[in-house]
């Protein structure tokens, strides 16, 4: 039997956290819990296999305003993790959406979302997971990219380069042969994009 996928809930109200947690573990998922940004990030420190992460975007120390779960999005999106991120929050819609969505969110629900949306949208998530895993294997790495027109092609074109190569990476666990095979490069072009974006492997 294949083993139920894990997610983590972010959200700083305890009694939503484990509202949320019975409707998922009543379909089957593994679920933890977060109340802020520190202990999302030790749960991510201290787990594999998370897949699926349920954010609030207002969380301590500001937990009417979007900044603390946009620089934890950001934050994660950075990581070398194979997961989506699915952002649940009661901020302002519009704004807290684009904002989301921009900074590469798989998915945006609007509080009070029904169980019936966050089910489908966490399996929508899965389904993704599961397709680019396939496409991976036959050495196809699909990539996001948000662009400004003014940056030119230059800004286009170096964007979607750090994107492929942590894309790549990710898809790899961070095996630099394996990376330098599938992007078609030698080993030392490798160790010179990671200082050239900046990219370091979390402990």
């Amino acid at each position: 039997m294949k083993p139920s996928a894990q997610l983590l809930i972010v959200d700083d109200d305890p009694a939503l956290r484990l509202m949320l947690k019975s409707i998922l573990e009543q379909h089957h998922f593994q679920v933890k819990l977060a109340g802020d940004t520190e202990e999302a990030l030790a749960v991510l420190a201290s787990s594999t296999g998370i897949e699926v992460v349920l954010l609030d975007l207002g969380l301590p120390p500001h937990p009417h305003e979007i900044r603390e779960g946009m620089a934890l999005l950001t934050h994660m999106q950075s990581m070398l993790m194979a997961m989506k991120i699915i952002v649940l929050t009661g901020q302002d819609h519009s704004e807290a959406a684009l904002a989301a969505i921009r900074e590469g969110a798989f998915d945006f629900l609007a509080k009070p979302a029904s169980a019936e949306s966050i089910v489908s949208s966490v399996r929508r998530a899965l389904l993704f997971l599961q397709a680019e895993r396939e496409l991976g294997a036959l050495g196809i790495t699909r990539i996001a990219l948000n662009a400004q027109v003014k940056a030119g092609l230059k800004g286009v074109r170096v964007d979607a380069e750090e994107r492929l190569v942590r894309q790549v990476l990710k898809e790899t666990g961070f095996n630099v042969n394996q990376s330098a095979k599938r992007l078609g490069v030698k080993r030392e072009n490798i160790y010179y994009f990671l200082k050239k974006f900046g990219i370091v492997r979390d402990a």
